[in-house]
């Protein structure tokens, strides 16, 4: 009977033993994995924001004249000259920060500006760059820098048939989201089965827009004025 006890608590003993050392095993394998993410993580962070930088730079002259006459322009040698710049709004006490991108020809005529501006998509953030012409009275293009929207529905916001009915739409008044084809001149057709990314690409546009455009139109008008 005694041999029997001693025989049951040495198994047990050494099904807790084994049972520790599983657990400390999955804790250690866990902190090395993630450790490990996380190291792959600040890696990558740092090269996705070098090749959106880069991109950036690549689309602004195509955002302004659009896709054709920049690639005309940079075959000639004459592409357009661009400087990033800051404007700094004051909103719910609160100051915020815009980066835009200052256009100008060659000869040193204003081009446009192009804004680049970030919001809450359906999925996860959109961030974008969107242009204006030189007194902000009108767009002149669209592109999607990131988005996570649902495939085959919402990441159609990329596609540029859809980006292209943005070119040219006045800035007078906020642009609405429509559906079943937009008629009115400050009206943008949804994407079917995406309304809701459609109207978040709008609406950071038109918030954007809200924040910066009289901004634009006053160093426009005064070319030597700085707002950094």
């Amino acid at each position: 009977m005694t041999t029997s006890s001693s025989t049951i608590s040495e198994k047990s003993e050494r099904f807790q033993n084994s049972y520790l050392l599983q657990a400390w095993l999955v804790i250690g394998l866990a902190l090395f994995f993630g450790i490990a993410l996380t190291g792959i993580q600040i890696a990558l962070s740092s090269r996705i924001e070098t090749n959106k930088k880069k991109e950036t730079m690549e689309k602004v002259p195509e955002i302004i004249l659009g896709a054709n006459h920049a690639q005309n322009q940079a075959a000639t040698d004459k592409s357009l000259k661009i400087e990033q710049r800051s404007i700094t709004v004051d909103k719910n006490n609160r100051k915020k920060v815009y980066t835009v991108f200052e256009t100008r020809y060659p000869d040193g005529k204003p081009a446009g500006w192009v804004a680049k501006a970030s919001g809450q998509g359906y999925a996860d953030k959109i961030e974008l760059l969107f242009g204006v012409d030189p007194g902000a009275t009108k767009l002149t293009g669209l592109f999607i820098l990131e988005q996570k929207e649902t495939p085959g529905l919402g990441n159609k916001i990329t596609d540029q048939h859809w980006r292209d009915q943005f070119i040219l739409k006045p800035t007078g008044r906020m642009l609405k989201v429509v559906k079943g084809g937009a008629k009115g001149p400050y009206e943008i057709d949804a994407i079917t089965g995406a309304t809701i990314s459609s109207k978040s690409v709008t609406t950071i546009i038109n918030k954007t827009l809200a924040d910066i455009q009289k901004q634009l139109a006053s160093l426009a008008a005064n070319p030597k004025e700085d707002n950094q």
